[in-house]
């Protein structure tokens, strides 16, 4: 039935009144076509260079409780104005951005309901468009309750896509790369099992969802600044290539409660014939509003270890005890046996922070330090933690002191066990903690079910919780690294304490199982649109048993790619994720994760193919160096390096990390090569990588 409502509607688009309205991006390539359709439903199309990108679409929201804003609507007026403006981040992939575009804003009446009137205002940038809905303050629009958005997004074709199943609680699922026809024939077996998770279609898919069209054109669907309003998905209509917004529910099926004079987030379309020019594109970070701190000094990219992988692997333990069944407050930590195995202890955390201090990292992260994490998981418990009591073997004022004299900085953690109403009344408890303690950014969890129950963690209600966890460590001065949290919408620009997210499968899952090699070569396309991942790099020892005899999971990369990712995987805060003893194994490789930077003055794509490899070349904030990360999927290849980025007629050493002719994912993964080779502006370089590897180049 759902499907041959889809066809309908789009039937109905092809019966535009003659008043169509027009919109050119400031280089010309993007054509934005506005008009109502004889009944008055709002449509847009877009195409690139005379391409079809985006067929005539319908626009329209759902309501519950007002008449809803579908149909019905009139023309009231249009301004079309410019903008073009630079701004620099607080960090960032470049020093400065442009924010450059043409805009209509639309205003439409509606018969229905006297003297209402909404107002949809598009954005067209050289690299895509972006559009919202507005809702202004008026008599008669006050309260109403979104009960579906309906937003369609009419491809011009069956595109190859790089796709997840759609869900309400997570992204952590292994990209899916088909046509679109052939979803519905996949969805089962790309649902695989997480802790949490609800899917709602065999055609559901999340954003950003990256495409290919048959005759080349890279299209990126996602959105921007969301806040006050339910994550979109997307579901495809795969007999018409339509694809329609699909928002998150809440726990009794409501999908948004507003308060005019409000707005939805913004939807958005990057569209380009390089691929190159998606993984550089801007333009979610420009939707979003400029930052609201006066002061952000104290806001720094961070280079960090931890007590984390050895409990990611089985080596060691988050919980103290072997017990189950603990009551924070009741349970008295002194009186029980340890079970030996508990990481984060005063003496292993001191071993980090020493090998901190000796290479030059920013901070130590220690989980599993507070209590409550013999039955965290699974259990559905209110009060789960209370992030500010650690266990016996965790000294607090010990390690404050330890590792303020090695200029050091410990990075909390706070997992929640997704009992999000217990976090928020421990939030300010917690925040002063840090302060008192000398921690000045945190990781917060948001693993298992929501409570409260009911609610899923891209809904509108975790949407406002996870925004005031991050307005509220500023208030502290404080640094925000969300897991399990919702998928960035270039938030950050605002908020730039937001430091890191995960919102995708991460490291973690080389070691239950492993990621396809092809994996790194498809997040910064999709993933990472809005906003750097908290990835967790640098693995070392690929295979898991080294650790955990009982594991047989390995990387799946070679170890050169794992020191390319520190390019490829953009973050200001970027992990070296292997035990200390490994990189002193090491220590030649090693020395490139020591050098390279984390905050950019420039970025450039040099070979982009989404699931397939990427080249990419940054030049170093304030300094005078450029680093190079090179990674291919699962096939063997060469990759092209150019260097005309360089200053011209200077010459530079540059020190190359690559890939054995013997090396491979699978087989030899710690076959590499160091090697030093003199480079102009002029130089091209021809670079061979292995079956799941990489390579890395600093230039000095």
């Amino acid at each position: 039935m759902m499907k041959k409502i889809l066809f309908c509607s789009s039937i109905l688009l092809l019966v535009i009144t003659a008043k169509a309205q027009q919109l050119t991006s400031p280089d010309k390539n993007l054509v934005l076509k506005f008009a109502l359709t004889a009944n008055g439903v709002p449509t847009y199309q877009l195409n690139y260079k005379q391409r079809p990108v985006i067929k005539p679409s319908k626009l329209g929201l759902e309501t519950k409780d007002v008449p809803s804003f579908m149909n019905g609507f009139t023309l009231a007026k249009t301004e079309q104005s410019s903008f073009d403006e630079s701004w620099s981040p607080v960090w960032g992939e470049q020093k400065t951005i442009r924010n450059h575009y043409n805009e209509l804003l639309v205003t439409l009446s509606q018969k229905a309901v006297k003297d209402r009137y909404i107002r949809i205002r598009f954005r067209l940038f050289n690299d895509g468009l972006g559009f919202r809905y507005e809702f202004p303050s008026q008599p008669n629009l006050n309260y109403f309750i979104i009960k579906e958005e309906h937003t369609q997004f009419a491809l011009a074709g069956d595109h190859k896509a790089f796709w997840l199943p759609g869900d309400f609680d997570t992204q952590e699922y292994e990209t899916v790369v088909s046509d679109l026809s052939e979803v519905r024939g996949k969805m089962k077996a790309a649902i695989t099992p997480n802790v949490s998770q609800t899917t709602f279609s065999p055609t559901g898919l999340q954003t950003p969802l990256m495409m290919k069209s048959k005759d080349g054109l890279y299209i990126n669907i996602h959105e921007a600044a969301l806040v006050n309003y339910s994550c979109m998905s997307l579901n495809l209509n795969d007999k018409d290539f339509v694809l329609e917004s699909f928002l998150t529910p809440d726990a009794i099926g409501d999908k948004g409660y507003l308060q005019a004079p409000t707005q939805t987030p913004w939807r958005t379309v990057i569209v380009s014939d390089k691929a190159g020019d998606v993984l550089l594109s801007k333009l979610v970070y420009n939707l979003n509003e400029p930052t609201q701190f006066k002061d952000v000094s104290w806001i720094k990219p961070v280079k960090y270890v931890g007590v984390w992988w050895e409990m990611i692997t089985g080596k060691s333990t988050w919980a103290y005890t072997d017990i189950e069944n603990v009551q924070l407050g009741v349970t008295d930590y002194s009186k029980l046996a340890p079970n030996g195995k508990h990481g984060a202890n005063t003496a292993n955390v001191k071993k980090y922070i020493d090998f901190a201090a000796q290479n030059g990292f920013d901070a130590v992260l220690v989980e599993g330090w507070n209590q409550g994490w013999e039955d965290w998981f699974g259990k559905t418990k209110d009060y789960v933690f209370d992030f500010v009591t650690p266990y016996p073997d965790f000294d607090v004022k010990e390690l404050h002191r330890y590792a303020a004299s090695k200029g050091v900085k410990i990075i909390m953690h706070h997992e929640t066990s997704g009992s999000v109403r217990n976090y928020e009344r421990h939030l300010d408890t917690a925040y002063k903690f840090m302060v008192e303690n000398g921690y000045n950014a945190v990781k917060s969890g948001y693993v298992g079910q929501i409570i409260p129950r009911g609610e899923h963690h891209y809904g509108q209600w975790l949407v406002d919780h996870y925004l005031y966890t991050v307005k509220k460590a500023a208030d502290y001065k404080i640094m925000v690294n969300a897991h399990e949290a919702i998928r960035p919408t270039g938030l950050a620009r605002t908020y730039p304490n937001l430091i890191g997210n995960e919102a995708a499968r991460g490291t973690e899952y080389e070691a239950f199982g492993g990621n396809t090699p092809a994996h790194t070569t498809i997040l910064p396309f999709t993933r990472l649109i809005g906003g750097p991942m908290d990835y967790t790099p640098g693995i070392f020892e690929t295979r898991v048993s080294a650790y955990n005899p009982s594991n047989t999971s390995f990387v799946h990369t070679t170890l050169a790619k794992q020191l390319a990712l520190y390019v490829t995987m953009y973050s200001p805060l970027q992990m070296a994720a292997d035990l200390p003893e490994t990189y002193n194994k090491f220590s030649d490789a090693f020395q490139f994760i020591k050098d390279v930077a984390i905050d950019w003055d420039e970025s450039y794509a040099l070979e982009a193919e989404p699931g397939e490899y990427i080249t990419l070349a940054r030049k170093a904030k304030g300094k005078n160096e450029w680093y190079i990360g090179s990674i291919t999927n699962q096939n063997a290849r060469y990759a092209t390096v150019t260097f005309n980025y360089l200053p011209k007629g200077k010459i530079y050493e540059a020190t190359i990390y690559a890939d054995g002719k013997d090396a491979s994912y699978d087989k030899k993964p710690q076959s590499y090569i160091i090697r030093k080779m003199k480079v102009n502006s002029k130089t091209v370089l021809k670079q061979y990588v292995a079956p799941g590897g990489g390579f890395a180049v600093r230039v000095k």
